[in-house]
Order: structure tokens, then C-alpha cells, then sequence
């Protein structure tokens, strides 16, 4: 099974494709744990469909829920290379995405 990592200055994440949505220009995923708004993150994206690794940042733009049901995080993709953008344009719109 193909997993998504995320990190931040003191926090990594290492996700299942279930947990996370990606869209073109961003992503969302539970987290057990609260991230504050305009925190920066890299992320390591992979396929389960395709070979290679999209590595990319993001900025949290959203952090909702509590310490029972967990947190809905939304983060915006910035600085992304043309490249990256057409591999993320292709994880956004895959089935296992």
C-alpha cells in the first residue's frame, strides 16, 4: 500500500490514500493532532498507480475538529514546479486519489 508523508518543523504524518483528498491545488487529510493556521509543511505524494514521488510544499489554511473526533486539516499547495503541477493535476483526478 502506497502512503502519503507529510512534515512539519516538529510533526511527520505518514497517511494512507484513504485519509487524504487531493485536489490540484491542495489537499486534505485527518490528523489525530491540530496543526495552526499558515503552518508550512513539505509533503511526499506517490500514486499507487505510477512510479515516482511528487515532493512539494504547502501552507495549512484550515484546521477544524476537536481532540475526540480528530481535525479536518486543508493546506494549499505554494512554489509548485510545472512538473510537480501536472504530476499533482494527475493524483487529483485518480481513482485512488
Amino acid at each position: 500500500m502506497q502512503q502519503f508523508t507529510l512534515e512539519a518543523r516538529q510533526t511527520r504524518l505518514t497517511l494512507s490514500p484513504s485519509a487524504v483528498i487531493i485536489h490540484k491545488n491542495g489537499i486534505e487529510f485527518r490528523s489525530a493532532s491540530p496543526f495552526s493556521a499558515w503552518t508550512e509543511m513539505t509533503m511526499t505524494l506517490q500514486s499507487p498507480h505510477e512510479e515516482g514521488r511528487v515532493n512539494c510544499t504547502g501552507v495549512v489554511i484550515s484546521c477544524t475538529g476537536n481532540t475526540h473526533t480528530g481535525y479536518h486539516v486543508s493546506m494549499v499547495f505554494t512554489n509548485l514546479s510545472k512538473q510537480a503541477q501536472a504530476r499533482l493535476n494527475t493524483l487529483a483526478y485518480s481513482p485512488a486519489a
